[in-house]
């Protein structure tokens, strides 16, 4: 086995330390991740294996793309779609509002880490005071938003081609690419946009696809991995160092 990494794609359900467990059994080395992706999202985590742990730091300190559909209205504990709901709240911004909204963001923004995360204050993990019903004061950390883009906005009575509804729920969601430094949260970013609205909001979905020169176009499921290991192929998934 070589030193070098695996772009995996990461898929829900699964946490980045269970990635790492599952290629360090995989590979029998030293094996490091370069950026936590939560678990009900997927997408792009570069996986180290042997000397490359030696730049698991540089690639994590590195930019960052998701694809993200943010849901205005409701606002949850987790500022996710995994959250138990605070807040409910009518939506009455129009698409420009809401475009104009978003793209506020765009350049250095100071954003407030979220109680469910791992950053640390006074050595305990915020989400450990967060799951005791605990909420601590925290300082807001500046991020970089560098592009946004817009790919839709769904608002009630909108149909997709062939005339089928496309949001019989009567929602109002909000898809879109985001491209930011290290340290933004998305979750936190849509919870945000919909304080600007006025009606709250939560990230509903996230798929990461870029991180550190890594591309989900060119990423591989744990199961992919798995029958290469079994037909002793495991080696062709590896970027060399």
């Amino acid at each position: 086995m070589i030193d070098g990494f695996f772009n995996v794609y990461k898929e829900k359900g699964y946490t980045s330390h269970d990635v790492v467990a599952i290629i360090r059994k995989l590979t029998g080395m030293k094996t490091g991740h370069t950026g936590t992706l939560d678990p009900d999202a997927e997408g792009v985590l570069p996986i180290c294996i042997g000397k490359a742990t030696k730049l698991s730091e540089q690639i994590s300190s590195s930019d960052k793309q998701y694809l993200c559909t943010a849901k205005l209205g409701i606002t949850t504990d987790t500022q996710d779609a995994s959250g138990a709901i605070i807040s409910e709240a009518e939506v009455t911004a129009g698409e420009d509002d809401i475009r104009a909204a978003v793209m506020s963001f765009l350049g250095e923004y100071y954003q407030m880490p979220p109680m469910y995360s791992a950053v640390k204050i006074g050595g305990k993990k915020l989400y450990e005071l967060a799951r005791k019903g605990k909420e601590v004061e925290r300082e807001k950390r500046l991020v970089y938003i560098h592009a946004i883009e817009i790919l839709e906005i769904v608002m009630p009575g909108m149909v997709k081609i062939a005339g089928q509804a496309r949001n019989d729920a009567n929602e109002y969601t909000i898809k879109m690419i985001v491209d930011c430094s290290k340290g933004t949260y998305i979750r936190t970013l849509c919870n945000d946009i919909g304080d600007v609205l006025g009606c709250g909001g939560h990230m509903a979905s996230l798929v990461r696809t870029k991180a550190g020169g890594f591309d989900v176009h060119d990423s591989v499921k744990l199961e992919v991995l798995k029958q290469a290991k079994a037909g002793e192929e495991l080696e062709k998934f590896i970027i060399p160092l």
